[in-house]
């Protein structure tokens, strides 16, 4: 048991290690720019916008091509000078609020915050009311009647078993 145990974990740190540096990034190296400064704000900021295709993923692990098309905007508007704050601005007001994967908190955008918390609360209560509703209703006692028909049934359960009535 504990070597199946020890090899086990042994090959998981194996194939962790291997995989590690293969890690999805969908940036190719004729987008990034050769100022590490402007490319270290451009991945920041890609990783906070929402590839509009994929819907869960951000532009910079999407190979969707409008991904790299947003990732080459991100990229073009810092060489142009704008700041980080414009260059979310300028996505925002072409794509709404819906492609920062973290929207800011406003009154449309509230359903956006309030949703996860109300399913949440939702699962756990219909988790509890579903374990008080197992521990609350003992199980009753038979009455004489059932407690004859039981005994009746294990009995001619018992004789159909026998060897003498198979034969």
């Amino acid at each position: 048991m504990r070597r199946t145990m020890f090899l086990r974990s042994a090959i998981l740190a194996f194939a962790l290690a291997f995989a590690a540096p293969f890690a999805a990034q969908a940036v190719q190296p004729d987008e990034m720019l050769a100022d590490q400064t402007l490319e270290h704000r451009a991945r920041a900021i890609s990783g906070g916008v929402r590839c509009m295709v994929c819907q869960n993923e951000n532009i910079d692990d999407s190979n969707a091509p409008l991904a790299k098309d947003l990732r080459l905007l991100v990229r073009e508007r810092l060489k142009k000078g704008d700041s980080d704050d414009q260059v979310r601005d300028y996505l925002v007001a072409r794509y709404g609020d819906f492609v920062l994967l973290k929207p800011p908190l406003k009154p449309y955008t509230l359903i956006l915050w309030i949703t996860p918390v109300l399913v949440l609360l939702g699962a756990a209560g219909f988790t509890l009311a579903r374990m008080r509703a197992r521990t609350a209703a003992p199980n009753a006692a038979l009455s004489e009647t059932e407690r004859a028909e039981l005994d009746r049934l294990v009995a001619d359960g018992e004789r159909a078993d026998s060897p003498i009535t198979k034969a």
